[in-house]
């Protein structure tokens, strides 16, 4: 009898080791404490945005030629109207100067011819007194004053001689100045596509080669993103927004709306977008960025402060929680109505207290109403 009993009581137990060792242990959960705090209505970029600067120029030359100087390096500052490169000119040097000499001569030939005029314009005029005291025949007369208008006229075409020597050495100059490559504003090169004695061609119409000098301004960048198209009816300029940089994680930004594009983008299926510009409220703070930083944007659309909030990770579709009863250990599941919300927060308008606890970790298998759970920080 005794034997019996003892092998019913080994059964029994390596039975209940099996069953305890087949069971399976509750979900491991991390939990949020209900409080209050600040929560927004956000847009945000549906992919990246970039930093860009308000103006940039990618410089080519307007004509081909051999590179003769550089005068500058990446990452040089320069100022408006600074020389850049300059493309071997000597010929063109030559043909200015001449220019100049013939500008010269025709001024000078021009001074001479007006002098003989007005002196053929005196005489016409002595001629004609005299001839009124008869000292002077009609015929002296009249022939004093064809010089005197040939002379008016010859010093006319004297002085448009010389405005043709005027443009000519103003074309000449053109000529020249299209061997300069000069700086459009003040900026800081980004690149140079070139070395002294290399040939450079301007690009043809319609296709893109690489600018000899590529020029950024500093002085004023901003942040241009996409957003959804359903999201576009809802901004304005001049709204606030918060902008983070990959660059920078720990920090964000103050900023403004500044332009929202007129037009909607579909450069990718089933997502079309409208693309906005924002600027950075503190023009310090673009002293530490460099063009091309990505960038992302949250348009500020309302602000509730001090209201109750909780992660929007943690709220389920249909608006519902799980509330943490630490009495039993088990899940509640509990529906809530909200207010705003954004990425990071919801407004709770009724359905929970200050100070309860809830479910973050939804993808937690196994949870559910009444399940039994250990919290992740206990």
């Amino acid at each position: 009898m005794k034997k019996a009993i003892v092998a019913l009581l080994v059964i029994a137990l390596a039975a209940a080791g099996i069953w305890y060792a087949g069971r399976t242990p509750p979900p491991t959960v991390s939990l949020h404490t209900v409080a209050r705090g600040t929560v927004e209505r956000t847009v945000s970029n549906t992919r990246a945005g970039t930093v860009e600067a308000c103006r940039r120029s990618r410089l080519s030359m307007p004509i081909g030629g051999r590179v003769e100087t550089l005068s500058v390096d990446e990452g040089d500052p320069v100022e408006k109207g600074q020389v850049l490169l300059s493309l071997w000119n000597a010929d063109r040097k030559a043909m200015t100067a001449q220019a100049e000499a013939q500008l010269l001569a025709a001024q000078h030939n021009a001074e001479r011819t007006c002098v003989e005029a007005d002196n053929s314009e005196r005489e016409a005029g002595r001629l004609e007194t005299l001839h009124e005291r008869q000292l002077a025949s009609k015929e002296a007369s009249e022939i004093g004053r064809t010089r005197a208008k040939a002379g008016r006229f010859a010093c006319q075409a004297a002085r448009d001689e010389e405005e043709v020597a005027q443009a000519n050495l103003q074309m000449n100059r053109v000529l020249l100045e299209e061997t300069y490559l000069r700086a459009p504003f003040t900026g800081i090169v980004a690149e140079i596509n070139g070395e002294i004695g290399e040939y450079v061609t301007p690009s043809p119409p319609g296709v893109a080669t690489p600018p000899a000098v590529d020029l950024i301004d500093y002085s004023c960048l901003y942040i241009t993103a996409p957003i959804d198209e359903v999201d576009a009816g809802v901004l304005s300029v001049g709204l606030p927004a918060r902008l983070s940089l990959d660059a920078f994680r720990e920090e964000h930004f103050e900023g403004r709306l500044t332009r929202i594009a007129p037009y909607v983008l579909d450069l990718e299926k089933q997502a079309r977008t409208v693309e906005i510009d924002v600027v950075f409220d503190d023009p310090a703070v673009q002293r530490r960025l460099l063009v091309g930083y990505s960038a992302d944007i949250d348009i500020i659309l309302d602000t509730r402060e001090d209201v109750l909030r909780v992660p929007t990770e943690a709220v389920m579709e249909g608006n519902r929680v799980y509330r943490f009863n630490r009495d039993t250990g088990a899940l509640e599941s509990v529906d809530i109505s909200v207010g705003i919300s954004n990425w990071n927060f919801t407004e709770v308008l009724d359905g929970l207290s200050e100070g309860q606890e809830i479910v973050l970790s939804l993808d937690e298998p196994g949870l559910d109403e009444g399940v039994v759970v250990v919290p992740q920080d206990d």
